[in-house]
Parts: C-alpha cells; sequence; structure tokens
C-alpha cells in the first residue's frame, strides 16, 4: 500500500534536494583538494629562472662604481662651489677696497703713475684670477660628472633591456605553463562533466536519483569554475562554446522528449476511453484529482460558474462543478459507488464514502 502524504511527499522532496547539495558540496571540496595537488605536478617558473644574472651582476658592478664616482665628484663640486663663493667674496671686497683707496689717492696725485696703485691694481687681477681658475676647475668637473650621468644611464638602459628580454621569455613560458596546468585540469574535468551529463540524462528516474544529481551539479561546478584560476587566453572560448553545446544538446534532448511526449498524448487520444482508463496509474489519479486535471488529456475539469445554465444554478451539490467525463477527451472521471452511492473520482481504488473497492477497470 502506497503512502500519499502531502506531507510525506514535500518532506521527502527537501530531503532528497538536501542529499543531492550536501553531496555536490563534498564532491565540489574534494575536486578543489585534487585539482590543488594536481597543480603540482607543473612547476610554476619564476621570473628571476631567466635572468641572465652574470650580466646583470656585471652591469649593477659598473652603476656602483658610477654611484661612488658620482658621489667623488658631487663632493668636490661641492667644495670647489664653497671654494668660488669665498673667492667671490674676497675679490668683491678687494675691489671695494682698492675703489675707496684709488678715490682717496685722486685727491693727492695722479694714481696712473703710482706704483703702489700698480701693485695693489696686480694684487686684484691675481684675485680675479683665482676666482676664474675655480670657475673652470667647476666646469671641468660638471663636464665629468654629465659623462658619468651619461654613462650612468647607458647602463641603467642596458639593464632595462636585459630585464625586459627575461620578462619576455618568462611570459612565453609562463603561457606554456599555464596551458599544461589547464589540460591537466581538463583531463580530470572533462570525464566527470561526461559523467554528469550521462548521470543527468539517464539516471534521473533511477530510485537514487538524488545522488546523481548532486554528482551532476558537482560535475557543471567542476567545469564552469574548476577551470577559472588556469585559463589561457583562449580558455573562455573552450567553457563557452562547452556551454553553448551543453545548451543546445540539453535543448534538443528537451525538445525532443517534449515533441514524443505531445505525440505519443496525441496518439493515446486516438484510443478508446475503456483502454485509456485502464492505463491510468494510481499515482497520476491522485495528482490528477489534487490539481482537478484530467489523467488522460491534462485539461482542468473544474467547470466555471457561467458554464452552467441559470436553471442549475439553484443546486448545492459541490459536484455541480465537475462532470462526469472529461469534456475534452471523453475519459469518465467520476462514477458512483455501487455499495453507497457516493460519487467518487472513477481512478482511485476505494470509496471516499463507505471505503468499498471500486471497479477501476485496471
Amino acid at each position: 500500500m502506497e503512502l500519499n502524504s502531502k506531507k510525506l511527499e514535500s518532506t521527502s522532496k527537501i530531503i532528497y534536494y538536501s542529499i543531492s547539495a550536501i553531496l555536490c558540496i563534498f564532491l565540489i571540496l574534494l575536486s578543489n583538494k585534487v585539482i590543488d595537488d594536481l597543480d603540482g605536478v607543473a612547476k610554476r617558473p619564476e621570473a628571476e629562472n631567466f635572468e641572465n644574472k652574470k650580466t646583470l651582476l656585471t652591469l649593477a658592478k659598473q652603476d656602483g662604481q658610477l654611484d661612488a664616482e658620482i658621489e667623488t665628484i658631487n663632493s668636490k663640486k661641492a667644495t670647489i662651489q664653497k671654494t668660488i663663493i669665498i673667492a667671490t667674496a674676497n675679490s668683491k671686497n678687494e675691489k671695494q677696497s682698492f675703489d675707496n683707496w684709488l678715490q682717496t689717492r685722486k685727491t693727492l696725485g695722479s694714481p696712473d703713475k703710482d706704483q703702489e696703485v700698480i701693485d695693489r691694481a696686480k694684487k686684484l687681477d691675481e684675485i680675479y684670477k683665482i676666482e676664474q681658475s675655480w670657475n673652470l676647475e667647476l666646469n671641468n668637473i660638471q663636464t665629468q660628472y654629465e659623462e658619468l650621468e651619461k654613462k650612468k644611464g647607458d647602463i641603467t638602459m642596458l639593464t632595462s633591456k636585459e630585464k625586459a628580454l627575461a620578462e619576455t621569455k618568462f611570459e612565453e613560458t609562463l603561457k606554456w605553463y599555464d596551458l599544461k596546468v589547464f589540460l591537466i585540469r581538463l583531463l580530470f574535468v572533462g570525464p566527470v562533466l561526461a559523467l554528469g551529463i550521462f548521470f543527468f540524462i539517464r539516471k534521473r528516474k533511477d530510485k537514487y536519483w538524488p545522488l546523481y544529481f548532486g554528482f551532476s551539479l558537482f560535475s557543471l561546478y567542476a567545469f564552469f569554475f574548476g577551470l577559472v584560476p588556469y585559463l589561457p587566453s583562449y580558455g573562455g572560448y573552450v567553457r563557452y562554446i562547452v556551454g553553448i553545446a551543453l545548451s543546445g544538446g540539453l535543448g534538443y534532448y528537451a525538445i525532443k522528449k517534449i515533441r514524443i511526449y505531445i505525440e505519443h498524448k496525441q496518439e493515446e487520444l486516438k484510443i478508446s476511453t475503456e483502454v485509456r482508463s485502464k492505463n491510468v496509474h494510481s499515482h497520476i489519479a491522485e495528482k490528477a484529482l489534487d490539481n482537478h486535471f484530467c489523467p488522460s488529456c491534462g485539461k482542468d475539469f473544474i467547470i466555471k460558474k457561467w458554464e452552467f445554465p441559470l436553471s442549475k444554478m439553484v443546486d448545492t451539490n459541490a459536484y455541480k462543478f465537475v462532470t462526469s467525463f472529461c469534456r475534452h477527451c471523453g475519459l469518465e472521471l467520476f462514477k458512483k459507488c455501487t455499495d453507497c452511492g457516493n460519487n467518487n473520482f472513477a481512478h482511485l481504488p476505494y470509496c471516499s464514502s463507505c471505503g468499498t473497492k471500486q471497479a477501476t477497470n485496471k
């Protein structure tokens, strides 16, 4: 004897889908662990492994030497600049002193032929020459500094080229590494996806369908999300093409099944009502009665109020809203109990009033 409780049915659905979800979650966790271990099969390349360490070391030493020379030049340059400031101040003070002294001498006589004037003018020239010599030294230092900076720039450019070459090699190797890891993952995930599709198509009506359904959900997650971290540039195309193929394949399968079902129903409706009545199963009859549809053609057997003649509206019988036969396919829906005369759904085994077993033409 079957249990037909709605509460049991809804509880069963919750339990079944919970089993599917729990199984799916643990399969995902396990697959993540397996995929992480698979990633260790191929060693990830490191950027520094592609650098010419000998060349870079030589360039670094040369750059360090230039930095030391530039630091020495800067130190000399600072010293000379301080010396020039002092020499300029001395020259300025000496010239001011000379001008004042010369102005005083003009009041006493002609300074042009005075030997002391000539001596002081020579001294002033010597001070000026010293200042100029320091300026010339500063210019030489500045020239050396610029040459060192140019050499340092050349070394920096060579270092950048060497690193760019190493980076190019690293990126090419990394692409092959990502492709290798992607293919390794695909070898693991591909059969899982194929098995999940097989379970979804062939095991949907199996008594253990929650387990198969949970595996099918896991297979979709494994393919569309498990491959994401190492997808190469064209990896998106792989996922999208597979997604389109799955959508098209499952869509074709669903449309084909629906068309077969519709054609089967159309052929079934051509059969006599007696034969169709024999083919109605009890679980279909229960759902048909609960949802008030004909178990053969699926049409609603509830009659609307406006479909009744006004003369019958005074009737208080609850069965006035249903007909004994389906008005769409002619199948017998309700009939009276042979024992108590109660009107029962014709495809259920017992009378709802007295419990007498009904003749259901099975």
